[in-house]
């Protein structure tokens, strides 16, 4: 079976490390320990890995954030994957830092990453692991605060805490929604 795992991020260097970029360094995290690169393609970095009997389709959009619905819709149409094969990963202000929510559909609860995506689909119905990067700013600091880089003491921990997103993403694939969910919800 094929699976689409979309990382939302911001392209660009001056992105690179900031916390709203967490889909794509999770997404590079298991890139790398599966032993394959991204490749520059039509709306966005891909690489193509096998867990088990699975295949997974990685994508970062080149989209910017808040047009990554145009490359998640083309990607799904080329690979001919149904919405409840596409698991999107992504920051979330709401979540304490480094914690993990896995659903199975949903809002976009305000992140104009998912919002896009489903105003291009036409659909709740997809998967979606939220990452969370905590929301220690001041009133009005929202988008400086997701657009700057992670602390020293939160990116001592962040190794590990994404490395338990990249096993989620992988249980996901291989077990199920319902028993990811259940297995790293909230850990």
């Amino acid at each position: 079976m094929k699976y689409l795992i979309v990382g939302l991020g911001n392209i660009g260097p001056e992105y690179k490390d900031t916390r709203h970029n967490a889909g794509f360094m999770i997404l590079d995290a298991l890139a790398e320990a599966s032993n394959v690169v991204f490749t520059d393609r039509r709306y966005g970095f891909v690489a193509e890995l096998r867990i088990k009997n699975q295949q997974l389709v990685l994508l970062k959009p080149s989209t910017y954030m808040n047009l990554s619905g145009n490359a998640v819709r083309y990607w799904m149409k080329k690979e001919n994957i149904e919405p409840e094969r596409l698991l999107v990963v992504v920051d979330d202000i709401a979540l304490p830092f480094g914690s993990l929510r896995l659903k199975p559909k949903g809002s976009d609860a305000g992140h104009n990453g998912l919002r896009h995506i489903q105003d291009v689909l036409g659909t709740q119905q997809y998967a979606r692991l939220r990452f969370g990067i905590g929301n220690e700013f001041p009133g009005g600091a929202q988008v400086h605060y997701v657009l700057s880089e992670f602390t020293p003491e939160e990116q001592a921990l962040l190794g590990d805490r994404i490395a338990l997103a990249v096993e989620a993403i992988k249980s996901f694939c291989l077990a199920g929604v319902d028993t990811a969910m259940n297995l790293y919800n909230n850990k």
